[in-house]
């Protein structure tokens, strides 16, 4: 039989669709989860020998499993030798792509120890970089930009008088100018219209002024206020800084969105781990992202946001964020987690870093600690708790529990000394409401806690700065936080020293109450000593003046007694400030809050009224910051010796800038002796004639004060 025939004949017995290929579909089958996107490239891990790559396959393995599953066996990870030692780099299997693309966003950067850090790359990015043409064959030498000096940064600390410099915001329009005791403010830079779409801001140690925009933040400076950085982020709200000016982070209720066209993806500052996220924070010496989040879920789609969502150590080493039921602490510069693990704090409910190195009994560092003080509520099975925490080590140093807690503010002494926890507490019933003041002695062993308890409630607290001293707000009404109807109390407090058998301990005292106020507001000097009390609200504002270390014949220098030095009434006020010499008060009305008398205030630290001007559409005032004195205490002692010569010198620039027959009297006294002195020096060491004169008169020319009265009218 032809053999053809022989097939015709097969195939009438064998059915094809009998057929089936499941036992080689099962052999050789591809599973779907495993692809070129499940792999990843790590490069910068450390040369070691053969015989140590089972151990640094093991610490490398448990730091990749950190962010997803990497697959078991050899299989997982892949590390190529040669000459019987590492390369360098390895490449890692996970289970899934999600988890792949988990590890470039987290571990890309990430510090293996003080020599390593990993670059982490998908391996399927071959295609953009080994693709012949993607990348040139012949290095190119990149094109460094000329540097651009931004001139002397600081430029008005130069200033010869001393003054401070304001930003004024008005309608749409931002100027800067220095401030002046009487007169109208001097221009720095002509005001300039549209230079901001919500507010300007200056960085805590005045260095730079921010303004925001739909497209982000503008960053402005230098002698001119000229361009020195743009911020991309889409619809930027809100802008916060780290202490020294080292970081910058902004918030928009936008998420970051990678652009698709190549061209601007290429401009973008963001990159694909940040495609998303709402928070991002800057590098203010780079311009760049240097790291971006994700808002935590339950602060999704709130009108009110807490802000700062990102709270910073005294010298910018430190960054945390808090979450449900946990603190995520960041190292800075490279913001990954410290000790790769969130600090586990059950119910957290808020926390505040010490504003200062804390300097603890026993210690010995230059700098001081870093702390962070923390409270959780109530629970059933638990009381309510105030711990201090140390970072790095994560060290609880000291605990208190309290009872029956509606809420905790937590209010840091600036040189990081003292801790006073203003704790709001309620009987069983829930009928009666009062304050304790817990405070927590960080220099001291074993850190006491001295309790201060009160039968009202403290609506507001505040340390005198550099000091042991304090304010309180406090009132017996259940309409404390209305201050048209509430009458609240000033109390003035201060330490004193008891003797209990032979141990000396600090308890505070009141040493001064004022009663019957509405006053809300406590802004202490930066220097000290002087405090401005404001009641802010819609209707019936007013603003006291104190002296908490008046001095009179009853009264000595270094005793605690404070006098109101005057009242002022100011119906529209919405805030209020001093400047950063501790001289001059601001208050003003913002057309943010109401239209009532728009503009703003200049009072003298005694209460004085120095300046009133009525501005349409007033927005803002803000004092520029001065960063901390360059002086050291020989320089500053130096000062206060020769304080009465530096005082005229400012009292005769105050002269002439109040007067201006003054000013022309003090001009020509000043041309006259320079033309005298002059003279002198022409004929000094030149001999004399018989028929000169002999006798030579000089005139010595001598100010001073016979008699000073300051009076004050109440």
């Amino acid at each position: 039989m032809p053999e053809q025939d022989q097939y015709k004949e097969l195939e009438k017995e064998i059915s094809l669709d009998d057929v089936t290929f499941s036992d080689l579909e099962a052999k050789y089958t591809v599973n779907p989860d495993f692809g070129l996107d499940n792999f990843i490239v790590v490069d910068g891990a450390p040369i070691a020998p053969e015989a140590k790559i089972p151990i640094l396959q093991k610490v490398l393995r448990k730091l990749l499993n950190t962010v997803g599953e990497v697959v078991e066996g050899d299989e997982g990870i892949y590390m190529p030798l040669e000459g019987g030692k590492s390369r360098g780099f390895l490449f890692v299997q996970y289970k899934t792509a999600q988890m792949a693309d988990a590890a470039v966003q987290q571990l890309n950067g990430k510090k293996l120890d003080q020599k390593h850090r990993l670059l982490v790359n998908k391996i399927t990015d071959i295609e953009k970089y080994g693709v012949e043409g993607n990348v040139p064959t012949t290095f190119q030498e990149p094109q460094i930009p000329p540097f651009k000096s931004h001139g002397y940064l600081r430029s008005w600390l130069m200033d010869e008088q001393g003054r401070d410099q304001i930003a004024l915001h008005f309608s749409e329009t931002v100027g800067v100018y220095f401030n002046k005791k009487k007169n109208e403010p001097e221009p720095v830079i002509e005001p300039r219209k549209g230079f901001t779409s919500k507010y300007a801001k200056f960085s805590p140690k005045g260095t730079y002024l921010f303004s925001i925009h739909p497209q982000g933040i503008q960053c402005w400076g230098g002698e001119d206020f000229h361009s020195i950085f743009k911020f991309i982020h889409n619809q930027v709200r809100l802008v916060d800084f780290s202490p020294n000016e080292k970081y910058m982070v902004t918030l928009s209720p936008l998420p970051i969105t990678l652009p698709d066209d190549p061209a601007e993806r290429a401009m973008f500052p963001f990159g694909p781990e940040s495609n998303g996220h709402k928070l991002v924070i800057w590098d203010l010496a780079t311009g760049e992202p240097a790291r971006t989040f994700a808002l935590p879920p339950h602060l999704e789609g709130q009108k009110e946001m807490p802000w700062p969502l990102v709270k910073w150590s005294f010298d910018d080493k430190y960054c945390a964020r808090q979450g449900p039921g946990a603190l995520a602490v960041y190292e800075t510069p490279s913001f990954q987690l410290l000790d790769k693990k969130l600090v586990k704090i059950d119910d957290i409910v808020d926390f505040e870093w010490a504003p200062a190195g804390v300097h603890l009994f026993g210690t010995k560092s230059d700098t001081g600690e870093h702390v962070l003080s923390y409270w959780t509520p109530e629970s059933t099975n638990q009381t309510a708790r105030v711990a201090l925490m140390k970072i790095p080590t994560r060290e609880v140093i000291r605990t208190i529990n309290l009872f029956q807690v509606s809420d905790c503010k937590m209010h840091w002494q600036d040189e990081a000394k003292y801790l006073c926890v203003k704790v709001d507490r309620h009987t069983k019933s829930r009928k009666t409401f009062f304050s304790n003041l817990e405070f927590f002695k960080l220099a001291e062993k074993d850190i006491p806690v001295e309790k201060l308890e009160l039968k009202d409630v403290v609506i507001n607290f505040a340390w005198e700065p550099r000091s042991e001293r304090f304010i309180t707000i406090s009132s017996l009404d259940e309409g404390s936080n209305n201050p048209s109807v509430a009458k609240n109390t000033i109390t003035f407090y201060a330490p004193e020293t008891q003797t209990k058998g032979r141990i000396l301990s600090t308890v505070y005292k009141s040493f001064q109450e004022f009663t019957g106020k509405h006053c809300n507001t406590i802004c202490w000097s930066p220097k000290g000593r002087f405090v401005a009390v404001g009641t802010i609200s819609k209707s019936n504002g007013e603003l006291e003046f104190y002296d908490a270390s008046y001095e009179d014949d009853k009264h000595p220098k270094g005793s605690n007694y404070a006098k109101l030095l005057k009242t002022e009434k100011y119906a529209g006020i919405t805030n209020m400030a001093w400047d950063p010499s501790g001289r001059f008060v601001a208050a003003w009305s913002s057309s943010w809050a109401h239209t009532i008398e728009n503009g703003y205030r200049l009072y003298e630290f005694t209460g004085n009224l120095l300046r009133e001007d009525l501005i349409d559409q007033f927005k803002d005032f803000i004092w520029r910051p001065r960063p901390a004195s360059l002086l050291n205490a020989a320089d500053r002692k130096k000062v206060r010796k020769n304080l009465r010569e530096y005082s005229a010198q400012f009292d005769e620039a105050d002269a002439m800038e109040a007067d201006a027959a003054t000013r022309e009297a003090i001009l020509l006294r000043r041309k006259l002796l320079e033309e005298w002195k002059a003279y002198r020096a022409k004929y000094a060491g030149k001999s004399i004639k018989k028929n000169d004169v002999q006798a030579e008169i000089i005139e010595e020319i001598k100010e001073e004060i016979i008699e000073e009265k300051e009076e004050v009218v109440e």
